[in-house]
């Protein structure tokens, strides 16, 4: 069941987003408007600082927030009509207040930490139900603003300290160190095996995430460890799909192929497991989430938005050996180290006739559970790439990355 208080801050972010959605002068942004890069950028400009990465031949920009705990608020291609691509939580940035549970500033990749349910949990109070009620992000990254402590044209980078306390009552002590830096051709082009071609307009970017234990005590499994959590939103459309290419094979030996029971289990119309892709609605019109195992994950994940030709793609680093993943369900865990590599999630209605949060549909990616001594650190880049251009050439990209094409992502739900 979704709580009253929940539900009520919902309603008035709904609420709030239409009278943020206008210009300094209090006429509306049209909905074509919010949709470009300049009007996104004017608009972040009005409520806090915004450092631009830039230096892409193509004219590639990405919009980072430092008040915002350092994240990726929304990048463009560049060209004549120039789109933006991350979803702006309006209503939050507008209001310049700290909102229950979450603020709401979007973006298209945040840090976060794991886990977020369990007996390990990062987002409830010792001995808390796990509800909506009593769950709320940690301040150090999701109000707090970021120090910069190197800046160029096309890089930025962070540094935080945290001190936080896990649902078994444990007192971490951490240091974050985050570098966000546009990707050269050369950069997308090597780490995608896949060139896009002069007719594809193309920006990326990755953020490097280091995690360093900067108490006294080893972070040991008895105790709780954490994992470094990046997660990025996007705009949904009825002609979205989300692709999570997996390794295929039996069951009864490599194990489940996704995990679909986050929020309920996802309708047969809004997922589709057809070897070796997943398909998933990111439309904005049902609130569900599914994950990858380590043993089904691959490095990669994308989505297509059929309507604008955007083919969106993320990749991360990720160990060459088994490694464990923290749990993130919101229960008391058997197996909290059996956790998801990659995620995606579909936001809608919470209840029936409630407003959805965003709407927005994400892209997740997590380190593996990090068993730290005191001063060790740790390392988890995530990359993004967006593509517009021809469905020919997009389709080439598709299938060296996602291993299937735009037509089969288009036509995934019709």
């Amino acid at each position: 069941m979704i709580s009253t208080p929940f539900l009520r801050s919902m309603t008035c972010t709904v609420v709030c987003l239409a009278m943020a959605a206008c210009k300094s002068d209090g006429t509306p942004i049209s909905q074509a408007q919010m949709g470009k890069f300049d009007a996104d950028l004017a608009f972040l400009r009005q409520h806090t600082r915004i450092v631009v990465l830039s230096g892409s031949p193509g004219g590639g920009q990405v919009a980072v927030s430092p008040a915002y705990q350092g994240r990726v608020m929304t990048s463009t291609t560049g060209g004549s009509d120039a789109p933006s691509f991350g979803w702006l939580g309006r209503a939050a940035i507008a209001s310049g207040r700290r909102q229950p549970h979450m603020n709401v500033f979007g973006g298209e990749d945040r840090f976060w930490l794991g886990p977020e349910g369990g007996q390990y949990a990062l987002y409830f109070k010792p001995g808390d139900p796990f509800d909506l009620d009593h769950w709320q992000v940690p301040e150090a990254f999701d109000w707090a603003a970021w120090e910069i402590a190197t800046q160029s044209a096309s890089s930025v980078s962070f540094r935080k300290r945290m001190a936080l306390m896990n649902y078994s009552g444990t007192s971490l002590a951490l240091d974050v160190d985050r570098t966000v830096r546009l990707l050269t051709e050369v950069d997308v082009a090597t780490l995608l095996g896949e060139s896009p071609g002069g007719a594809v307009r193309t920006v990326a970017f990755e953020s490097s995430n280091t995690v360093t234990n900067a108490g006294s005590a080893a972070w040991t499994p008895p105790s709780g460890l954490v994992s470094i959590w990046i997660l990025g939103m996007f705009n949904p459309s009825t002609a979205t799909t989300i692709a999570l290419p997996f390794t295929p094979g039996p069951e009864s030996t490599i194990g489940p192929i996704v995990n679909d029971a986050y929020f309920g289990k996802v309708p047969a119309d809004r997922l589709i497991v057809k070897e070796p892709v997943i398909f998933f609605r990111g439309d904005g019109q049902h609130r569900s989430k599914i994950g990858l195992p380590p043993a089904r994950a691959l490095p990669v994940a994308g989505s297509y938005d059929a309507s604008g030709h955007v083919l969106t793609l993320v990749q991360y680093t990720r160990p060459a050996g088994p490694a464990n993943y923290v749990n993130s369900m919101w229960e008391i865990q058997r197996e909290p180290y059996k956790g998801d590599v990659v995620n995606s999630y579909n936001d809608g209605p919470a209840a029936p006739g409630k407003p959805p949060l965003g709407p927005f549909y994400e892209l997740e990616t997590s380190s593996p559970a990090l068993s730290l001594g005191p001063g060790q650190r740790y390392t988890h880049v995530h990359r993004t790439f967006h593509f517009v251009g021809p469905e020919a050439e997009l389709d080439r990209i598709a299938r060296a990355t996602l291993k299937v094409g735009v037509a089969d992502l288009a036509g995934a739900f019709r």
